[in-house]
């Protein structure tokens, strides 16, 4: 190993520390805070582990895993785009791979081939494991949510119908959390947490 290699390791390292910083428009369950999207990462790594049993047969969890720690590092540069945010979402693509190509490419570049793609394949939600792994970054918020009585949803006025359609990628990744998450959808919406 050079000093030049573990240099570069390094300096990817020190970089994503700055996710931490990106806060994102869910609360925390206890609605003290917003949550950062470093803590997001973490949540929804966790969430692989305890849920995969509901994942299609045959995923390979490290690699959901690989997925879910790196999914939002573009972040860093790019920001996090709030998910019923249209207007934002416009140029998202464009600011995610510029950042990709910033990020990835302080690592060396064999590290950074092994990396990049699984960002790729998750965004493009190419596989078993890229399905699972989006189905889980879609749970969380609505989860937070929920247990929240709705409290960003109602915060930006966001309806019944923009939530299940924006989270219909769920029951892609995992029909058992669509089954499971879809009632509570419309429980929020029959108790005004979400706009009819």
């Amino acid at each position: 190993m050079t000093n030049d290699r573990l240099a570069r390791q390094i300096a990817f390292v020190v970089e994503i520390d700055k996710l931490k910083a990106v806060l994102r428009q869910n609360v925390l369950t206890d609605r003290s805070r917003r949550e950062n999207s470093a803590e997001h990462s973490w949540h929804i790594a966790l969430m692989a582990v305890v849920l995969a049993e509901h994942a299609e047969p045959g995923i390979d969890v490290l690699r959901v895993l690989k997925m879910l720690l790196i999914h939002d590092v573009v972040e860093i540069d790019a920001g996090d785009t709030f998910i019923y945010d249209t207007a934002a979402a416009a140029d998202q693509e464009a600011r995610e791979h510029a950042a990709a190509e910033r990020l990835y490419g302080l690592l060396p570049p064999d590290v950074a081939a092994q990396l990049r793609p699984l960002w790729e394949e998750f965004e493009a939600g190419a596989s078993a494991d890229a399905r699972f792994a989006r189905a889980l970054d879609r749970l969380a918020p609505v989860l937070l949510n929920y247990h929240t009585e709705g409290m960003m949803w109602r915060a930006n006025d966001i309806s019944g119908a923009q939530v299940l359609a924006r989270n219909r990628v769920i029951e892609r990744g995992s029909p058992a959390l669509w089954r499971y998450i879809e009632p509570l959808i419309h429980d929020a919406i029959a108790k005004g947490w979400l706009k009819p």
